[in-house]
């Protein structure tokens, strides 16, 4: 047993777990924020509550610790509302604020409310600390919360209004159980008579297609799904969270499915007799509002979650286990398949038609410019080690449809609905893997949202790419206020000078109007050695291409408008 206050136990305790970065805004556990940064712990003090936990999910995301995020007491809400995302996406955030103690409970303190309730929906495990004494086997249980099994957001409650419960000194014992700084920090194996079904139904199958879920990336498993599809010869289509684990040259590569989508990726899984889930939770996104694939087909459904295995599909064969462990155990079981032409073939059509049908607004010179020759040249000059981080919306969809994974190096990761996370998760992003580029690819209303964070990366020397789709509106609205001019406040933006603005905030930027000036562009951001802006002036009408669907369906999510 070793005596010292919490806040030293604290920043201890982030050093044995890994964790590199604290994303937080004053005022919360100062004297371990002071603790951690002698150890060599960033903290990372940021403009907004929601900007410092989309943060912590960006960096849990690329690094596959813990990322960890902070406030005081009357910051609790929105930190809260920033840690949706992480918690729908699966993703490993621990979050710490200040909160009431005993002294103080109930009796209307200033700044005070019960926040426990709020974080109880948005993670997996909440805990109110009253005692410094219950400190350590409370923060050991958040981290093994956050790492074990699906991965998720965890929150602990300090007494007082920035955390001060913990400054007493306590006894603890300093031994650390390491596993539960990293996700998964347990691997577990699928049931082997389970497996054994899955292999004959794959050996059966005469159209069978995986989808990949964002569990790939996190187990990174993408080695063993890449096996598997070899040996096998089976196309792999992606949910937008696992973009890039087989990279669109290769030969098995459908695209990525659902919502925000290729239509070839949606028609090849519609057309499969059988598809393997893995790590995916075939929810309405990937799965177009549960219209692709067919409702009957049958389905390997592979899950470290019990809960998710056979979610929505009833026809299921259900593995659960890590995605790394139970792809080797198909891959073991599952008998050689020759190259079957016809599905393939059918494969390979499906793509042509797709390249074919995006082909002149990839290469399009006219002005104001098409999104899709943005994400084109951003995908030819974007080094192969690339991080791209997109928003949601249209963002998304052009992420998905029009950027192209080039090498298995690169990753790309998404929001899962909140607009304007794109650019802290960046910045989170390139914590977690200072010497990657990273890119935010955003459009300028999600810009718009964290702007301020601008100044965040200059002050850390965070140095992000920002690529602003600049059609100078929230032009999905468009068809709620068409018929007036009148309205037109109520979806487009007055003029603004974004390079301006970047550079009022320390980073050098790059207006560009004229898509033949793209690359050169492009190529000076990822060179300048500081955060870049390119405000990139797209077309107001430009919208991405829905997402196909068989008839009689509909999208969720869709969107009318001029693709």
């Amino acid at each position: 047993m070793k005596r010292l206050s919490g806040d030293d136990f604290l920043a201890q305790s982030f050093r044995r777990y890994g964790v590199t970065h604290f994303f937080y805004v004053p005022v919360i556990v100062p004297m371990a924020v002071r603790a951690m940064t002698e150890l060599g712990i960033t903290p990372v003090m940021t403009h907004a509550e929601k900007a410092a936990a989309y943060m912590a999910d960006g960096y849990a995301r690329v690094s596959g610790r813990p990322g960890v995020c902070g406030s005081q007491t009357i910051g609790g809400t929105n930190l809260a509302a920033g840690l949706r995302d992480a918690f729908q996406s699966r993703n490993p955030v621990i979050a710490l604020t200040g909160g009431k103690n005993r002294r103080t409970r109930y009796r209307l303190a200033y700044q005070e409310i019960e926040d426990t309730p709020i974080f109880k929906s948005l993670t997996k495990f909440t805990a109110v600390v009253e005692d410094a004494a219950r400190f350590p086997d409370l923060l050991h249980t958040a981290f093994r919360a956050a790492t074990a099994g699906m991965p998720s957001p965890v929150h602990l409650e300090l007494g007082g209004f920035d955390g001060r419960v913990i400054s007493d000194e306590i006894d603890v014992d300093m031994e650390f159980d390491s596993r539960y700084g990293q996700a998964p920090s347990m691997r577990t194996m699928a049931d082997p008579a389970e497996v054994q079904r899955a292999a004959a139904a794959l050996n059966a199958a005469k159209r069978p297609i995986i989808v990949a879920g964002g569990g790939v990336r996190a187990s990174r498993a993408e080695a063993e799904l890449r096996a598997l599809a070899r040996k096998q010869n089976i196309p792999v289509a992606t949910s937008l969270n696992a973009k890039g684990v087989v990279t669109d040259d290769n030969a098995l590569a459908a695209g990525v499915v659902g919502e925000y989508s290729r239509t070839c990726a949606n028609k090849a899984v519609f057309e499969a007799d059988l598809v393997l889930f893995i790590g995916s939770l075939t929810g309405g996104l990937t799965t177009r509002n549960w219209s692709v694939p067919r409702a009957d087909v049958q389905v390997i459904h592979v899950d470290i979650e019990p809960e998710n295995v056979g979610r929505n599909f009833p026809s299921t064969i259900g593995l659960c286990g890590d995605a790394k462990c139970v792809l080797s155990q198909l891959e073991r079981a599952v008998e050689v398949r020759g190259a079957d032409e016809a599905w393939l073939g059918r494969v390979r059509e499906l793509r042509a038609e797709w390249a074919e049908a995006v082909r002149h607004q990839e290469t399009s010179d006219a002005m104001p410019m098409r999104p899709e020759r943005l994400c084109r040249d951003l995908s030819d000059v974007a080094p192969d080690d690339t991080i791209f981080v997109g928003d949601t919306g249209h963002a998304g969809a052009w992420m998905a449809q029009n950027i192209y994974a080039r090498s298995d190096k690169q990753r790309f990761i998404r929001a899962h609905g909140s607009l304007g996370w794109s650019l802290p998760a960046a910045i989170g992003a390139k914590c977690a893997a200072p010497e990657q580029p990273v890119v935010c690819f955003t459009g300028d209303g999600g810009f718009f949202y964290h702007v301020a964070e601008l100044e965040t990366a200059v002050r850390y020397g965070i140095n992000v790419v920002v690529v602003v789709n600049n059609n100078s509106s929230l032009n999905q609205e468009q068809v709620l206020w068409e018929g007036s001019d009148a309205w037109d406040k109520n979806w487009k933006f007055a003029p603004v000078d974004i390079c301006g603005l970047a550079r009022a905030f320390g980073c050098d930027a790059y207006k560009v109007e004229d898509p033949k000036d793209l690359k050169a562009v492009l190529e000076n951001a990822f060179t300048a050695g500081k955060p870049v802006v390119i405000d990139a002036v797209t077309d107001i009408d430009a919208c991405s291409m829905p997402a196909w669907g068989p008839p009689g369906t509909v999208s969720l999510y869709a969107v009318p408008g001029k693709a």
